[in-house]
């Protein structure tokens, strides 16, 4: 007897957005210490406000503080897919950091759904405006931007192709693991 089979979360598409929905992104990451210093020197970021916990004891702060390059790439990652997995990115605006972020703190995400229309010349996609706002544990926002993004309409994602293809294996005999 064979199992049900059923599609993944595919992410949305332009037809999917509303002006006004929010989005609780549902996962949450902790940034650890070895985050902020791989991320800080794998990007070159000679700044010791992030890696060096005695000048750190010199500063209002008291110890390192994430890397707001990290903070903002961690927050992004949360809210892809809820909003670009089946996108492009097409520019960033009005990034704002609103309170320090230390290792052990836990992030989470939502974002705003601000504008949405067709694109002018890619007729298989849309473009969608979101506001992002990234949180600690505390429920205190850490970061907030603005993302617009080039999403691709239902009917024209790679995404839905390769899905079918795979659905076809996974009905027929030759999907089936075992």
């Amino acid at each position: 007897m064979k199992g049900r089979v059923f599609r993944g979360w595919e992410g949305r598409y332009f037809e999917d957005f509303e002006l006004g929905d929010v989005y609780v992104h549902p996962y949450g990451r902790t940034v650890t210490e070895a985050d902020n210093v791989w991320f800080t020197l794998l990007t070159m970021n000679p700044n010791e406000i992030h890696v060096n916990a005695d000048y750190c004891a010199e500063t209002e702060w008291g110890r390192p503080l994430v890397n707001s390059a990290l903070t903002l790439a961690v927050v992004l990652g949360l809210s892809v897919m809820d909003v670009s997995q089946n996108a492009i990115n097409l520019g960033f605006e009005e990034v704002r950091f609103l309170h320090p972020v230390y290792a052990g703190d836990t992030l989470y995400a939502q974002s705003e759904v601000l504008e949405k229309r067709e694109s002018r010349s890619r007729p298989g996609m849309g473009i969608v405006k979101v506001r992002t706002v990234g949180y600690n544990q505390d429920n205190v926002p850490v970061v907030e931007f603005r993302r617009t993004v080039m999403v691709w309409k239902r009917d024209h994602a790679p995404r839905r192709k390769v899905l079918e293809r795979r659905m076809k294996l996974a009905q027929g005999d030759g999907g089936r693991i075992s």
